[in-house]
């Protein structure tokens, strides 16, 4: 198992990674429109941060990556770039996305009325960076996640981060117990995200920390 920094050359191959790299687990999939959900979790780190994009390839082959940017006031946040590409692609005219957002739009006002936190960008100096992280289905178990988190935490530490966050789902147990070992710590509440469902069941965003 080879751990690299992207290059301009893996774009194609990452592209068709992203479609199946979260496959199987509660936030594989927004709204089932990979194009869309490409734009806002891999395009913008391929542009502006590649040299924070680290990539796992078993034999040639890419099979995992970890996607970061060392100060997310210098990057623009989810939230915009959901919006962009919402728009971009015209997803209320889609019925896989418009489905999303019907089903959002009822979850948002019930936490209203409940008047339960609601989910969003984490913005904190402590812990500026951020990451994202997945690994295909058949190189789950082979370490290569471990490998794609250390070399990241290892790039925090000499670019001299005085933290890191990642938001993750409380349903997506396996993954809240990787980044457990790993370091990262649960911090706030625990919203539910609005639309979001797994096996037909609501889920909860999960907002962690890691310090050096």
């Amino acid at each position: 198992m080879e751990i690299r920094t992207f290059r301009e050359d893996d774009r194609a191959e990452l592209r068709e990674l992203f479609a199946r790299a979260g496959e199987g687990s509660p936030t594989g999939s927004l709204w089932g429109h990979a194009e869309s959900e490409r734009d806002i979790y891999l395009e913008p780190y391929m542009d502006r941060a590649p040299d924070s994009l680290f990539l796992a390839a078993d034999r040639g082959v890419l099979v995992g990556y970890l996607t970061g940017c060392l100060d997310g006031a210098a990057f623009p946040g989810e939230s915009e770039r959901m919006t962009r590409a919402i728009r971009r692609h015209r997803l209320y005219l889609r019925r896989g996305p418009a489905a999303f957002f019907a089903h959002a739009m009822l979850d948002a006002a019930g936490a209203a009325i409940r008047r339960q936190p609601a989910p969003g960008d984490f913005e904190d100096p402590r812990w500026p960076s951020h990451l994202h992280i997945n690994v295909a289905p058949e190189a789950r178990g082979t370490g290569a996640a471990q490998r794609l988190m250390e070399s990241w935490q290892r790039r925090l530490k000499e670019a001299g981060s005085p933290g890191c966050h990642l938001q993750t789902l409380v349903e997506n147990t396996r993954a809240v117990r990787f980044f457990e070992r790993a370091g990262f710590t649960a911090h706030g509440p625990a919203p539910l995200v609005p639309g979001l469902r797994h096996r037909g069941g609501r889920v909860h965003q999960r907002t962690m920390v890691w310090s050096p």
